[in-house]
């Protein structure tokens, strides 16, 4: 019997949840990071907080460690829209929290886990969930875009740098379209002076365009099942290393 471990951060609620339960259903351990408690094993953390990232690092270690997998999966899923407003005019502080959860955070926690799982040798993926918000500009969303477009720009080089080594590991980066979860629920709310782009996701909601959580999770879980290669493909789209990839391009 195959054993698989998946670790998710950001596994509260939402897609992380579902994400973890799905990979609790297929008989993987589960494991979860995340300020409030989430399932399967768990570790508290607030990955805003730098000094929460070398306790991460060591948590994920000692799962690796613990025996001999056959894969290990990583899913960097923890993430904020807060601070909204336009840079400048919003709690400092916040904005600070943001840049470090959305930029560093996945970066820092990714090179620890790319350390672990190529002393462990075994097949492995690291996923990192991104937006469409890293290719488009949202006024009011400053560094949540320049975050989800920093860490595809990381997994581009990495899994350029996994396929250089002839690793076991794979790389990428996902967005998950527009889910119906309590961070869509908090864009709705806003004032369009902080973010103007606001009746367009009012009418999103209002005209049940919104993805359900549950399936998006299951259908990015299965992805982070795949490995990636010159000719890997899922659901119709093209699994190389480092790819970044839009929940559009499946089929």
């Amino acid at each position: 019997m195959s054993e698989h471990l998946t670790i998710i951060t950001g596994a509260s609620s939402g897609i992380g949840a579902a994400m973890a339960d799905a990979a609790t259903a297929a008989g993987h351990t589960a494991a979860t990071v995340s300020r409030r408690p989430g399932p399967g094993e768990h570790l508290a953390a607030d990955l805003s907080d730098p000094a929460s990232w070398s306790t991460t690092a060591d948590w994920i270690d000692g799962l690796v460690a613990r025996q001999a997998w056959d894969r290990i999966t990583l899913i960097h899923n923890a993430g904020t829209l807060e601070p909204i407003g336009f840079a400048g005019e919003v709690d400092s502080e916040a904005y600070v929290s943001n840049v470090l959860l959305n930029s560093a955070s996945g970066q820092v926690l990714g090179d620890r886990f790319l350390r672990s799982v190529t002393a462990a040798g075994c097949q492995a993926m690291l996923m990192i969930i991104s937006s469409g918000a890293g290719k488009n500009a949202y006024p009011g969303w400053s560094s949540y875009c320049a975050g989800k477009a920093a860490t595809d720009m990381w997994v581009r080089v990495a899994g350029l740098e996994q396929d250089m080594r002839s690793s076991p590991v794979s790389v990428i980066s996902m967005a998950p379209g527009v889910v119906a979860t309590d961070m869509q629920a908090g864009i709705r709310e806003q004032d369009s002076a902080a973010f103007p782009n606001v009746a367009r996701f009012q009418e999103m909601h209002e005209s049940g365009a919104l993805a359900d959580p549950v399936e998006v999770g299951a259908v990015i879980f299965g992805l982070a099942q795949q490995n990636c290669g010159p000719t890997a493909t899922y659901r119709g789209a093209v699994l190389t290393n480092g790819a970044v990839l839009d929940i559009r391009d499946l089929d």
